[in-house]
């Protein structure tokens, strides 16, 4: 289910957040975005291969390992296996019909 909540996202640079089940969008007009919905949708499949709380677990810990290492928060973010798999293959829009389980796995600290 695709929401809207503009106040949730007003004050970031975020366009869209998936939080099983939903996809949470900043602007109405990102309805129509394909990529950024494919993007959430492959973050979707993640979570829920992961049982959802631990996908959000693993999320954390990798960003926080990746943190300290980088020393630069959005570098942390990009780094994160499953915001590299989402990135790499937002712009196939038949990725999840092909998509074998556990995906993201060959991108962990590539």
């Amino acid at each position: 289910m695709i929401l809207i909540w503009q106040r949730l996202l007003k004050n970031t640079k975020i366009s869209g957040i998936t939080l099983f089940p939903f996809i949470i969008l900043r602007k109405p007009e990102y309805r129509t975005d394909q990529i950024l919905l494919n993007h959430e949708k492959i973050h979707l499949r993640q979570q829920a291969e992961l049982l959802v709380i631990f996908f959000y677990v693993w999320y954390v810990v990798e960003y926080y390992y990746l943190y300290f290492k980088l020393k630069d928060s959005f570098l942390a973010y990009k780094s994160i296996s499953f915001e590299r798999e989402a990135y790499a293959m937002e712009n196939d829009l038949n990725y999840l019909d092909s998509r074998k389980i556990w995906s993201f796995w060959k991108y962990i600290l590539d």
